[in-house]
């Protein structure tokens, strides 16, 4: 993804803290963290995919967000963790739009996710006589089908705002992932719109989750 108007090509994350002793600490502490984070979500989807009751919306969507949580994991972490011992920090602008985009779409199709896992509990809480009819296995297909198309057009909402940015100064980044706000402070441009903007999809994001939940 190239813009002539850009003389960055690519950018340094400055981390959690430039002490040796804190980052080795902060290596050992994320990489256990997120080994635990894997194989505990390895262990929901290979027991929920193995018990009859899968086809049940709770545990179909259980497995569904335990799928997410790795992908979303393995987004930002692993990064993290190689920066902690790297001596260049160095990522390029590919790179980083490549984490911004996954970064969005996973976490918000997770966020979606959770939205159903809650109305889920609330149907059966409040209609129990009719949730089967309610929570067939069609309405939940579906409603996964429409999480995954939200969390695109979100995520490429993001992307389409960041390259859309010249970079002509400084390329370091007080941040330990990418994301659209911190380049904010980068762009040699008046980033005014650009902010307001992503504000607006933010905001539309929350409403598309309201508007699901109310609309089921």
């Amino acid at each position: 993804m190239e813009n002539n108007r850009n003389n960055v090509t690519e950018f340094v994350l400055l981390g959690l803290s430039s002490n040796r002793n804190m980052q080795r600490f902060c290596f050992g502490l994320f990489l256990s963290c997120c080994i635990a984070i894997l194989l505990g979500n390895f262990f929901i989807l290979i027991t929920v995919s193995g018990i009859p009751l899968f086809k049940q919306p709770i545990y179909f969507f259980l497995f569904h967000l335990s799928f997410m949580d790795i992908c979303y994991t393995s987004t930002v972490t692993p990064r993290l963790v190689q920066d902690l011992l790297s001596e260049k920090k160095a990522i390029s602008f590919d790179d980083c739009i490549m984490q911004l985009f996954d970064m969005h779409f996973f976490g918000s199709i997770e966020v979606f996710i959770l939205e159903g896992m809650a109305y889920d509990r609330y149907v059966v809480i409040s209609k129990p006589l009719s949730y089967m009819i309610i929570m067939n296995q069609q309405r939940c297909n579906t409603m996964v089908a429409i999480y995954w198309g939200a969390g695109f057009l979100h995520s490429m909402t993001q992307l389409l705002l960041a390259i859309s940015l010249p970079f002509c100064g400084p390329n370091e980044i007080d941040h330990y992932f990418f994301d659209v706000y911190p380049l904010l402070d980068l762009a040699c441009t008046d980033t005014h719109l650009i902010g307001s903007l992503i504000s607006v999809d933010s905001s539309a994001f929350v409403q598309v989750e309201q508007g699901l939940r109310a609309g089921m």
